[in-house]
């Protein structure tokens, strides 16, 4: 492991690197040592465009480039080692898989594998897939590498999709379908075998279980309650404070001036008449 690190981060990317040597159980795939990698921490947004020469959207907080082993982790993007994990994810999918995986794929599994339930948790709140605005799988692609809200929801969906197909497998297990990609199987031819289900087929499951399980009383139940009693609060303090105008403006017509700054200003306490 190579680390390339400003001096004052060089115990954390010690650190990381540390964690990162060491094999870890990955799903589908067993106890791995992912061999030789360069670590590169980004201290701000700046730096990881300039790492990644503007080939990423600037709100990410890693990113891996599997062909020449180079996973970036940007240190204002969130905890290091969540992204570490997400990232080696990547790594992992790559050394084993060498066909060509869509990218909701690829971002599924890493999320599935790095165990970032956080992001389910936030799909539960996200209103557009509430009211059944969930988009297909190819356009999860674009949603991935679009504006930072979009992507949000994109990588919990794209994570609920991988899931999806794990429990298609047999016996729940996604690891039937990944050796077959790891034995050079198409994604498409894949993913029919080991489920079942053509994609479109499986799409069509996928879509029915998100709106089952990301619903309005979902949004509700999870959040979505206090936030519309915090709107309606708000609308009813501006209406009051419009309705209420007028009266306020007729009283500070004739009010009194305030006093210099000499004078002697008291304040009636609240309480009993003193004796």
């Amino acid at each position: 492991m190579t680390v390339f690190a400003d001096q004052k981060h060089v115990s954390l990317g010690t650190a990381l690197a540390e964690a990162a040597e060491q094999p870890h159980d990955w799903i589908g795939f067993g106890r791995l040592d992912l061999g030789r990698l360069y670590l590169v921490l980004a201290n701000d947004r700046a730096d990881f465009q300039r790492v990644s020469r503007g080939r990423l959207p600037g709100w990410g907080a890693g990113a891996t480039f599997a062909g020449g082993r180079m996973v970036i982790i940007r240190l204002d993007g969130g905890d290091p080692y969540q992204t570490l994990r997400h990232e080696l994810a990547h790594v992992v999918l790559h050394q084993r898989v060498s066909v060509r995986v869509p990218l909701w794929f690829d971002e599924g599994y890493a999320v599935v594998a790095a165990q970032e339930y956080g992001r389910f948790a936030a799909l539960r709140l996200n209103l557009a897939v509430a009211t059944g605005k969930v988009p297909e799988l190819r356009a999860l692609d674009g949603a991935l590498r679009g504006s930072a809200d979009d992507a949000e929801a994109a990588y919990a969906l794209a994570g609920s999709a991988v899931a999806e197909l794990a429990r298609r497998c047999p016996n729940g297990d996604i690891r039937a379908l990944l050796a077959r990609l790891e034995q050079g199987v198409s994604f498409d031819a894949a993913v029919a075998a080991a489920t079942g289900y053509t994609l479109d087929r499986f799409e069509e499951v996928w879509l029915r279980s998100v709106r089952q399980h990301y619903n309005w009383f979902v949004w509700l139940a999870t959040g979505g309650t206090w936030l519309i009693i915090t709107l309606v609060l708000a609308w009813a303090a501006a209406s009051r404070r419009r309705r209420e105008a007028p009266r306020r403006a007729a009283l500070d017509e004739g009010w009194p001036q305030p006093p210099e700054d000499d004078e002697t200003i008291t304040i009636q306490g609240v309480g009993p008449p003193s004796s």
